[in-house]
């Protein structure tokens, strides 16, 4: 099997590569012996283009683990560090779908949309982050917009427009309202997924590095999805 037969690849050009995170994947390499989707994405340009030596690829963002979807790297260094400022300053769209418990004291209970302002603060002894009142030292502002797109069964499926790049914000800012994503155990969730949560990178939009104009991809959700919440969904993907 090819490295291509691997990789869900969502655009590529020679600036940039996006691609279809699977879930339980890392984004990329640390320390770790795990396989990563750069790792991959690299072997892949290699054998599609027969480079020698090195493949440069530009880490701009990464998605965590459990989560699927919409991942783009950099092709060149010109293109890696316009990304970079792109994702620092905001300036990139992003579009999440999640499936969360319900629950009476989340908005979604009583309204279609709405936006969740809170701080948070990343505890590195617990490996975990918390939602902490504003004085906390070392908090930061989070704000996500949310969307709900169907109900059934107890389970609600939301959009989601983060408007910051906080370390695990959706995750937390949705359970601290008593709905857990799906599967996500760490924050909550009654439910496993294995690898995975119900956390999906549906679209990302960034302007083109070296071109300037507004490039979007759109990934498909996980086949597990369309089994497990086919209610919820009601082929509306």
């Amino acid at each position: 099997m090819s490295f291509a037969d691997a990789l869900d690849i969502l655009l590529e050009d020679n600036h940039l590569i996006g691609v279809n995170k699977p879930s339980g994947w890392p984004s990329a390499h640390f320390d770790g012996e795990d396989e990563t989707v750069d790792r991959l994405v690299k072997a892949y340009l290699k054998e599609k283009y027969n480079k020698p030596g090195n493949v440069f690829l530009g880490v701009v963002h990464r998605l965590d683990k459990p989560v699927s979807g919409c991942l783009i790297f950099a092709r060149t260094s010109k293109g890696a560090a316009r990304l970079s400022e792109q994702f620092r300053e905001g300036a990139v769209e992003k579009v999440y779908w999640a499936v969360v418990e319900q629950s009476d004291r989340a908005p979604w209970a009583s309204q279609e949309t709405g936006s969740l302002d809170d701080w948070l603060f990343h505890d590195d002894a617990a490996h975990r982050v918390n939602v902490v009142p504003a004085d906390t030292p070392g908090a930061k502002p989070a704000r996500l917009l949310f969307q709900v797109r169907g109900r059934a069964a107890g389970l609600v499926w939301l959009e989601l427009r983060p408007h910051t790049g906080r370390k695990h914000q959706l995750r937390v800012q949705l359970a601290s309202r008593g709905s857990p994503i799906y599967g996500d155990t760490k924050y909550g969730s009654p439910h496993s997924l294995g690898p995975a949560i119900a956390l999906h990178a549906r679209s990302l939009t960034v302007l083109h590095p070296t071109q300037g104009n507004p490039v979007a991809m759109t990934a498909e959700i996980p086949h597990h999805w369309r089994g497990r919440f086919a209610r919820l969904l009601g082929g509306k993907t």
